[in-house]
């Protein structure tokens, strides 16, 4: 086909209120029953194929330990290596496949997803992820919508990025995809990162094996579903439930790795770095790894703050989803003289907030999601409430039904006590009030006191306190937030990732991680070639 094609122009998905009396409510809530009343049995997925194995684990709420959504089933060593050769098999045909096929396919996810499936995915996150009806909407289908169409839009950009032609030259690029697979690894926190980390290596052409996190594996396999449904071909996408032990000996080590597309936790990313750079010599061409970890996000508060926003972008920014976002706001640095103000309307609007099944749709949070983030988030908890170096304002914990941690606010009498410096991935807010002859010691602090970059946000009206902080705090965020909470980034509009300790900074949903997944070939065409060596310096006269 000689035609230029256009793609759909990308927009964000609107999210809904889920309001009373609305639709979309009623139609979540009746999908909220039936998959509570109907637990599932998760297969792997290779070559398009279901497979069922008999190893497996159950499902179940984080909000409501007896309630079980579903089993999955475990890949062993023969699985995992079989998924990576169907991958391997499918990758001519992908990668020969027109751009504007590859596009179509998966506008037409985002179409399902949206659509068909919005209550589904939504449902299952709410369920399997504790997440409230207002952030698992805004997860998925909204986000995930999101990611892939700009996926869509970026690819398409690059494709059309060519070099300058010269007299006499044809000068041409052409984008391929890696030569090998992708392994996706995904976090339990945000269905949307799940989706969009195999989507966007296999819009540029690339073939996947993707491992979910077990945490959230319900909402994924309904994302893979409607892949498949949209016309992803057999083994472009792989499915496989597993530990990431399994990945790392059966999966990473294989010499056709070609990249890494990952979000969690630092350390298990560092981990897998070390891997790769240990096996580096087994591989055909050097992996890219792009990885979105960590972080300890902040809020820097200054005395010419709106103390009534600062309130609620602490409250959003730190509690929302437990807390549990790599972007939530974890420590806050606020002048002395607006805090006993601020402490007073923070704890008078923290104890009106509800915490419980997310079901109910009163709650403004839900549970943590495991036993393991429990009993370390309250471990934390209870050191804070022994030690001379801080102050439990509020909060707490109930495992009995749910793994509820209450909002909790901690007020740090050192800048450097251990929940203002160490991730904690919980609805713990740490704030540390500064002297007015402090201030350019807690900016350089919290500049450069963590091994974190990723979110953070400024608090002030003053323009020239705004210019300094930007400048001083440059390299302390990927997202920097001028009187906003460090949550919430939107795709297409504030592209997302950190550096330092807190990832690659490849920015999901842009155009600079979709260029992570292509190898560009530079063909250059001399159309009238010289036919004799002697360049005209060789003459003598």
């Amino acid at each position: 086909m000689n035609s230029h094609f256009y793609v759909p122009s990308p927009d964000n998905v609107p999210a809904c209120s889920m309001a009373p009396g609305t639709e979309e409510r009623a139609a979540l809530k009746k999908e909220l029953e039936r998959q509570s009343a109907n637990p599932i049995v998760i297969p792997a997925i290779i070559n398009g194929k279901e497979v069922f194995t008999e190893d497996r684990y159950k499902v179940t709420a984080p909000h409501k330990h007896s309630l079980v959504l579903a089993e999955w089933c475990r890949c062993d060593e023969k699985l995992l290596k079989e998924s990576v050769d169907t991958a391997m098999a499918a990758k001519e045909d992908w990668e020969k496949l027109p751009a504007e096929h590859r596009f179509a396919i998966f506008e037409k996810a985002a179409q399902l997803i949206q659509g068909k499936y919005r209550f589904v995915i939504t449902a299952a996150v709410m369920l399997g992820q504790s997440k409230t009806a207002w952030e698992a909407e805004c997860d998925s289908p909204d986000e995930l919508c999101d990611l892939i169409r700009y996926g869509i839009h970026f690819a398409d950009q690059l494709y059309s990025m060519q070099p300058k032609p010269t007299p006499g030259m044809f000068n041409r690029l052409v984008y391929r995809p890696l030569e090998g697979f992708v392994c996706a690894v995904t976090p339990f926190n945000f269905a949307a990162i799940n989706g969009n980390l195999p989507a966007a290596p296999a819009i540029m052409g690339n073939v996947v094996v993707w491992k979910p996190a077990i945490t959230a594996i319900l909402a994924s396999y309904y994302i893979m579903k409607a892949f498949q449904e949209a016309g992803v071909p057999d083994g472009v996408i792989n499915f496989i439930p597993c530990r990431g032990s399994d990945v790392s000996k059966h999966v990473l080590s294989d010499p056709r790795l070609a990249g890494f597309h990952f979000t969690g936790s630092t350390e298990v990313f560092k981990s897998t770095w070390k891997l790769i750079g240990e096996n580096i010599d087994k591989y055909r061409s050097y992996p890219r790894l792009v990885g979105e970890t960590g972080g300890k996000d902040y809020i820097f508060a200054t005395e010419s703050a709106n103390i009534d926003a600062l309130v609620t972008a602490m409250i959003r920014g730190a509690y929302e989803y437990s807390g549990q976002k790599c972007s939530a706001l974890s420590r806050c640095y606020v002048p002395a003289k607006i805090w006993p103000q601020l402490k007073e309307k923070l704890l008078k609007e923290i104890s009106t907030i509800k915490v419980g099944d997310v079901t109910d749709f009163t709650n403004f949070l839900g549970a943590v999601i495991d036993k393991n983030a429990f009993d370390e988030i309250t471990g934390y908890i209870d050191a804070a409430k022994k030690s001379p170096d801080a102050d439990v304002l509020c909060g707490g914990y109930d495992g009995s039904v749910g793994w509820f941690i209450y909002p909790t606010l901690i007020q740090a009498k050192t800048p450097n006590y251990i929940t203002m410096i160490k991730e904690l991935f919980a609805p713990v807010l740490t704030v540390y009030v500064y002297g007015e002859d402090e201030y350019d010691a807690m900016v350089d602090h919290c500049a450069n006191s963590s091994i974190y970059a990723l979110t953070g946000s400024i608090f002030c009206e003053d323009r020239k306190e705004i210019a300094d902080l930007e400048d001083r705090l440059r390299h302390s965020a990927g997202n920097f937030n001028i009187n906003d909470k460090p949550t919430g980034a939107l795709t297409g509009q504030q592209p997302f990732g950190g550096a330092r300790g807190s990832g690659t900074n490849d920015k999901a949903g842009s155009i600079f991680n979709m260029i992570r997944w292509m190898s560009p070939q530079t063909i250059r065409e001399n159309l009238c070639p010289p036919e004799n060596y002697r360049y005209p310096y060789m003459g003598e006269k």
